[in-house]
């Protein structure tokens, strides 16, 4: 069990990006805020991991990199900064970096009963303002259910919710795939 230590005060970007390098935790920062990034379950993990799986190798001959839960994302000059479950990017900045992403293409967060809210809602509001971001996924951690959200002209965002037996198609990165391949020898709670 981790000691969560006390919310430490507001903080500029600087101040932010200084202090979580000596942090035991990854931190994501809103407004001067920062917020305690917990552990995921292992189904979470499991899910993350299936769709890195199926990427890297498609993407690594195509210029463009796949993370993974551990690689922040910086939203605006000013933050907020994130840490989704998998982004890509096919940016050349991005593909030097080693700090953080600023110019992802796809943007997939897994979700869990205690993350819903705030990926559907926060974090989604503020990766509808980088221009570069083309697709957002939110994949359920408890169920065979994914929602697509695909960048359509100007302001509009197309959705697609898939379920069993459909395949998704990430058209950012012309990549399409079952949506089996994500629970692929995971442990879904409505299977126990």
């Amino acid at each position: 069990m981790v000691a969560i230590s006390p919310q430490p005060p507001k903080m500029t970007v600087e101040e932010y990006l200084a202090w979580e390098l000596d942090q035991e935790l990854r931190y994501e920062y809103i407004d001067g805020e920062v917020f305690a990034m917990t552990g995921g379950t292992i189904p979470h993990n499991d899910i993350a991991l299936n769709l890195y799986t199926a990427l890297r190798p498609y993407l690594r001959p195509r210029s463009c990199r796949v993370n993974v839960s551990d690689v922040k994302v910086q939203a605006t000059s000013n933050g907020p900064y994130f840490y989704p479950d998998l982004l890509v990017s096919c940016d050349p900045q991005d593909l030097k970096a080693h700090k953080f992403i600023q110019n992802p293409r796809l943007i997939v967060e897994v979700l869990s009963p205690s993350t819903s809210n705030r990926d559907r809602g926060e974090k989604f509001r503020h990766y509808l303002t980088m221009p570069s971001l083309q697709e957002y996924l939110l994949i359920d951690s408890e169920k065979m259910y994914v929602e697509r959200y695909y960048r359509g002209e100007g302001r509009m965002w197309l959705y697609y919710p898939y379920t069993a037996g459909d395949t998704i198609t990430l058209s950012s990165i012309e990549f399409a795939f079952p949506i089996e391949l994500l629970y692929e020898d995971v442990g879904l709670e409505t299977e126990e």
